[in-house]
């Protein structure tokens, strides 16, 4: 790890301890609903309660806690409804980026995501959730990176973050693994025919395929995908 002096040198005491309690909060460190002790942050990462109470603020604005006046900081609940909302505006944001990396995308962004597309197929033959997910999350931030808005990608970003927030199997349901690399494949044909309209339409539907198959499996037993583990996980959603 490099040395605090120079880690501290070029980011102030408040985002780097943001950062840090956000990496807990998004591996799943705390429980939905959960109590947060600021006492116990605050000796945790060696500070005093002042930055560990800033810190729960703008998590809180980021969608991340609640502050419950009186009460204290607590992880925040999504229910399925809230889940649902904010599939309808991850849905837009990925539309939008599809249609514009259409009418801009390279040869070697092409070759990219089909080298994730291949990664995909492979975990998938080894029906290995494990090695699915982080090439899936890439996939999706390669679309929202190369499509050249900074503003949309920092919104789809944060918003990919609150979504986690709510615990789902869905992607492992009902052959959710193999639809969600066949859907990939869709919008990079799109993407590779400069078809815009159709890429939008494309990256629109794959994101409310798994809003679908998110509300038809909640509080469903986990079956897998032909065998893939399954398990209770932070969302892992296409």
């Amino acid at each position: 790890m490099r040395s605090e002096l120079e880690f501290l040198q070029k980011h102030s005491l408040t985002s780097v301890l943001q950062q840090e309690l956000e990496a807990l909060i998004l591996s799943g460190e705390f429980a939905p609903g959960e109590r947060l002790n600021e006492n116990a942050l605050a000796v945790r990462f060696s500070v005093s309660r002042g930055p560990v109470r800033e810190v729960c603020r703008a998590l809180a604005e980021k969608g991340l806690l609640e502050l419950i006046p009186n009460r204290g900081v607590f992880m925040r609940r999504i229910d399925e409804a809230q889940a649902a909302e904010l599939y309808d505006v991850r849905a837009g944001l990925f539309a939008t980026a599809a249609r514009l990396l259409a009418a801009r995308v390279t040869a070697q962004e092409l070759a990219y995501l089909e080298d994730l597309l291949e990664g995909m197929e492979a975990a998938l033959t080894q029906r290995s959730l494990d090695d699915y997910y982080p090439l899936n999350l890439e996939f999706h931030d390669c679309i929202l990176r190369f499509a050249g808005n900074d503003r949309l990608h920092r919104a789809y970003a944060e918003l990919i973050k609150e979504l986690h927030m709510f615990r789902e199997r869905a992607l492992v349901q009902g052959g959710g693994l193999t639809v969600s690399n066949s859907e990939h494949r869709g919008i990079v044909a799109a993407l590779k025919a400069g078809d815009a309209p159709r890429a939008m339409e494309m990256a629109f539907a794959h994101v409310q395929s798994g809003k679908s198959r998110m509300v038809l499996h909640h509080d469903k037993p986990a079956q897998g995908d032909g065998g893939a583990e399954s398990r209770t996980a932070p969302v892992k959603e296409p």
